[in-house]
Formats: structure tokens, C-alpha cells, sequence
């Protein structure tokens, strides 16, 4: 497609700041973190978590919407248009600053900035609001944001489609294992329980060289770790088809460990023996986290040790059975593979699409 001349479509090159009313969210800052599911108002940060908890506050809600959050230090940044408080004062709450600019495709655009933030300082008086960003009259703004958000509804149902896979697997377990009255034994009995030590601080690096070693949770992906450090001096080591436990701050989640590694004193490995079967221990263990936190103690921070994971009570259903359920797994794996290769070529397209609209070539 033949791009369109923007400046005859009466495109102009402005600043952010042209266009942005800035607040500071001190007024909005949560007093007790103390949060609860049943509590009606969010907490929200810019960064991947969004909503931190819920929270029964009344005073200092922020309801001028829409607005854009935005943290001050890593530049992400979320559209709300629902009231709300804030955890932290280090974000800025963009608005419009006239009816001649549509927020939600600054927003969008805003996802097209490539900006670097690796430096720790406060970003958006000192450098963002001066970057130059093409701006469209405001019914072509409109056009191209009804444009985005059709394509963000088919992304949004690949979403669905994939919680609806995982809802699945989960229905599965429930209807085959709990509440049937299994034998219950401890966890040291059908399995090998390696609890984490930390190797030297000065054999971490980077650069992909010795093993791969994680720490906690914060490594954790959807089912396989995601590798960020090696150590050239690995001590405690978990093999492939593992099961690796956070066993302190947080205590209790669990994912799948698909490669040799080193784990520190935040992992335990459990490995299941010849007479349990990985994906049914992987998926007990995700349906009694909240039980294994609860045996966390420490003033601290929560932990849990050796002798209470090993000791740990849990149903052991014949290993027939436990098989049986690991093939609906390896099936439906299989099905979130092709899933997932969707959802990137949708992703694809919806970057390429969203270079166009911001260059006047859909519109």
C-alpha cells in the first residue's frame, strides 16, 4: 500500500507535553496495604502486576478518566478507565489537555515508542514529554483507534482461548483426583526433595556461561523457567523434569524445571520416583499452594524448611491413573503450542498494523 502524504491529511509533528496534562498521584497514594479481593477499590502500578490488591480506602480515589498511568522511572504505562488509587509516587497521570486529542491513541502510540530507561531517574518532565510524535486530526485519531481496538478484540480472544485451555486441564485433575478418598502418604515417600543453596555470588553472570541457575519465583513462566543467570560453581542441582517450589517469600508456587540447573536457597526440586507421576504431583502442588504458604513461619520473611516439605500429607492415587491424566496433559500442551504460535503471529500482525496506523496508511 502506497503510503499517504500525512501532512496534507493535516498530520503535524508535536510534543507530548503539547498535548498531555501531567499529576503527581500523591493525592491518590494507598495508606494501608493491607489489601482484599472483597474490598471495591484497586491499587494500580504502570509495570506488569497492574492491580496490586483491592482496597476499602474512600478518601484520595482517582476518577478523572480516562487517564494513562505511567511509571516515571521504566516508562511502561496502562490506560484505565475504571477509579482508582495508586501504590507508589513514582508515576505520572497523563490526560488530555483539549477534545481535539483522543487519549486512547496517544496511548497506542505511545506502545510504538522505543525509549531507553536503563538509567534510574525520573524520565517524564526530564526527556518523555519532549519526544516528537505525529498527530492526526481528531476524527482520524478516532478512525485509527476504532481500527486498534478491533484488532486487540481478536488478541483478546486468543486470551480466552487459552484460559479456557488451562480451565480445562484444571477441571480434569479436580474430576479425577480430589475429594476421592486416596490413600494419603508424605511427599518424601514418592518423590526426591533437593532443597536450594546459593552458589558464590561471583559465579553469576549472564553471559550463558556454566549452568543455569535460578533463585525464586520471580523466574518463574507460565510452565518453564525462564533463564536469566548462570554459575560457573553450581552447588545444589536439579535435573530435567523436576518440579522447583519457591520455598521462601513467597512460599508454596510451583513450576516445571526442563533443564539441568542450579537452584538457590529460594527453590526446593522435587523430582518425582517410580511411583508418582510429574504432571499429577505438578498439579496437586498448584491446587494446595495457599496450604503449603500457610506453613510458612519467620518474622521476616516467610519459609519453609526441609523436614516440613518432606513431611508434607498428599493423596496418592494409583500411578495408572496419575498416567492417564499426564497424556491429557501431553494433548493439550500440544493444542496451547499451536495456540501460542497464533498468538504470535497475531501479535505480529497487530505491531505491523499499529506501524502503519501511525504513519497515515490505514486511514
Amino acid at each position: 500500500m502506497q503510503q499517504r502524504n500525512n501532512k496534507s491529511q493535516g498530520w503535524k509533528q508535536i510534543e507530548l507535553g503539547e498535548v498531555l496534562n501531567y499529576e503527581q498521584p500523591t493525592k491518590y497514594i494507598v495508606e494501608d496495604t493491607n489489601y482484599n479481593d472483597d474490598y471495591n477499590t484497586p491499587v494500580l502500578t504502570a509495570g506488569q502486576s497492574f492491580i496490586l490488591g483491592h482496597t476499602n480506602e474512600t478518601n484520595g480515589i482517582y476518577d478523572n478518566l480516562p487517564v494513562i498511568i505511567f511509571d516515571d522511572f521504566t516508562t511502561a504505562n496502562k490506560f484505565v478507565t475504571f477509579p482508582f488509587k495508586v501504590k507508589s509516587s513514582a508515576m505520572k497521570l497523563l490526560t488530555s489537555k483539549n477534545k481535539e486529542v483522543d487519549l486512547k491513541f496517544i496511548f497506542l502510540l505511545m506502545q510504538t515508542i522505543k525509549f531507553s530507561s536503563t538509567t534510574h531517574k525520573r524520565y517524564y518532565l526530564s526527556k518523555y514529554q519532549y519526544l516528537k510524535i505525529p498527530l492526526p486530526p481528531i476524527s482520524i485519531q478516532k478512525k485509527i483507534v476504532k481500527t486498534l481496538e478491533q484488532a486487540e478484540a481478536l488478541k483478546n480472544l486468543r486470551k480466552q482461548s487459552d484460559k479456557l485451555t488451562d480451565d480445562y486441564l484444571k477441571s480434569v485433575f479436580n474430576e479425577m483426583f480430589l475429594k476421592k478418598g486416596f490413600e494419603e502418604v508424605e511427599l518424601e515417600k514418592v518423590t526426591e526433595i533437593i532443597m536450594g543453596q546459593s552458589p558464590a555470588g561471583s559465579s553469576y553472570n549472564k553471559n550463558k556461561i556454566g549452568t543455569p541457575f535460578f533463585q525464586g519465583k520471580r523466574e518463574f513462566g507460565e510452565r518453564y523457567l525462564k533463564v536469566k543467570n548462570w554459575t560457573t560453581e553450581p552447588s545444589k542441582i536439579a535435573e530435567p523434569n523436576s518440579i522447583l517450589m519457591s520455598v521462601r517469600a513467597p512460599v508454596g508456587s510451583v513450576n516445571i524445571c526442563n533443564i539441568k540447573c542450579c537452584i538457590g536457597r529460594g527453590l526446593a526440586s522435587i523430582n518425582p520416583t517410580e511411583k508418582s507421576e510429574l504432571e499429577y504431583i505438578y498439579f496437586l502442588l498448584q491446587t494446595t499452594e495457599k496450604q503449603i504458604a500457610d506453613l510458612g513461619s519467620g518474622s521476616t520473611f516467610k519459609a519453609i524448611n526441609s523436614n516440613q516439605l518432606k513431611s508434607l500429607k498428599i493423596p496418592l492415587p494409583p500411578l495408572s491413573l496419575q498416567k492417564k491424566f499426564a497424556l491429557i496433559v501431553e494433548k493439550v500442551e500440544k493444542i496451547k503450542e499451536k495456540q501460542k504460535q497464533s498468538e504470535e503471529k497475531l501479535n505480529n500482525l497487530f505491531n505491523a498494523l499499529m506501524q502503519k496506523a501511525f504513519k497515515g496508511e490505514i486511514v
